[in-house]
């Protein structure tokens, strides 16, 4: 059973780091918000459509950040994806959960965010039957020091050139999350 989306609330100053339940943006079809659920809560056989958001990560050599997901992830565990991804909160922008989420998830900071696919939005089912169906802008970032990331996140990290990630994705589509290869195509300055 999926629980009840709960009401916006009217005003948010910013999502607190420190609350017990993270909330998930639920969203209509025309992308309009219209409730949200705990994080905790939305993924499965029915999860509803939601906000969230990807970010790819480069160096100064210009070499993007690629992670594996750890093991003990609910969807795709283990497969290797972008740098990052996450759900901004009620009343937080996915620019600023970008910044947000590359803390928590990657232990550092970055810069220069910019959007580089901003009505990105897919729809996949993992092997063991749970869906992701996010509206999801894509982000480019750049990295302020040397990733320290959380085990619980990611398992590996690497930093590669975009051509040697193109030449691994088209090779090996099925080691990569699915929305990885539909943003590469997508994303023709990669």
């Amino acid at each position: 059973m999926t629980p009840e989306p709960q009401a916006l609330p009217q005003s948010i100053s910013s999502p607190s780091a420190s609350a017990a339940v993270e909330l998930v943006v639920l969203l209509a079809e025309d992308g309009e918000p219209i409730g949200t659920m705990p994080k905790s809560d939305v993924h499965s056989a029915t999860t509803p459509l939601h906000l969230a958001f990807s970010c790819h990560v480069t160096n100064d050599a210009g070499e993007i950040l690629v992670t594996r997901r750890a093991l003990g992830k609910a969807t795709w565990p283990g497969v290797w994806t972008n740098s990052f991804c996450g759900h901004p909160g009620p009343g937080e922008s996915p620019a600023e959960a970008v910044q947000r989420r590359a803390f928590q998830e990657l232990g550092m900071e970055v810069r220069d965010v910019s959007s580089i696919l901003p009505e990105f939005r897919y729809r996949a089912v993992d092997a063991s039957g749970i869906v992701e169906y996010e509206v999801c802008p894509v982000f480019t970032a750049v990295a302020v020091g040397t990733p320290a990331p959380s085990p619980l996140e990611v398992a590996e990290w690497e930093w590669v050139s975009p051509a040697a990630l193109r030449a691994s994705v088209a090779a090996t589509p099925f080691a990569w999350s699915p929305w990885l290869g539909w943003q590469l195509e997508a994303w023709p300055g990669v």
